[in-house]
Parts: C-alpha cells; sequence; structure tokens
C-alpha cells in the first residue's frame, strides 16, 4: 500500500517541501487542479485542496472516504480506519 497526496503546487515546491521535510511521501503535483477536481477535492476558487483521506484497496475499490482530517490526529486516524476496514498491517523494519 502506498499512500499519495495531491498537491496543487508545482513539482518543484513539492520537492523543495519534501526534502525540507526529510520525507519520501509520494505527491501528485496537480497544478491546474484537473485531479482535485475530479476527486471532489478543490477548494474554494480553486486556490487549495480539501484534506481528505481515501482508502482505496488493492483492487481499485474505494472503501472510505475521511472528510474530516485532522491533521494533529491523521496519522492515528488512518492507522485506525486502515484496522477497521481490514487492510492488512505491513511490517516494518524499524527498531521499536
Amino acid at each position: 500500500m502506498e499512500v499519495l497526496y495531491v498537491s496543487l503546487d508545482t513539482a518543484e515546491k513539492n520537492a523543495e517541501f519534501a526534502e525540507a521535510m526529510k520525507t519520501k511521501t509520494l505527491v501528485l503535483s496537480d497544478p491546474d487542479g484537473e485531479t482535485a477536481k475530479r476527486f471532489g477535492v478543490i477548494g474554494f476558487g480553486g486556490l487549495y485542496s480539501k484534506r481528505w483521506t481515501f482508502y482505496i484497496d488493492g483492487d481499485g475499490i474505494l472503501r472510505e472516504i475521511d472528510k474530516n482530517v485532522k491533521p494533529e490526529t491523521a496519522g492515528r486516524d488512518i492507522v485506525r480506519t486502515l484496522d477497521a476496514l481490514g487492510f492488512p498491517r505491513l511490517s516494518s523494519s524499524a527498531a521499536p
């Protein structure tokens, strides 16, 4: 399973952000907002995208949409929802 974020920023701006945050998270640059529009997450005036989480299984089936994402608890909320939906846990090589 991969996590993909959609950003209305340019690829260059997203690369700068990833470098600054030292993350390897996948970010789809969508400066014209076409993908955000298709997913219904384009914000007022097309200036931002809403923070929604889409849970799509390995067969491409949309299982859940969280439209109430809270940045401060998003990580825990995602894990809880993945567990509730029965998504398998991936093993981690990170030390406890």
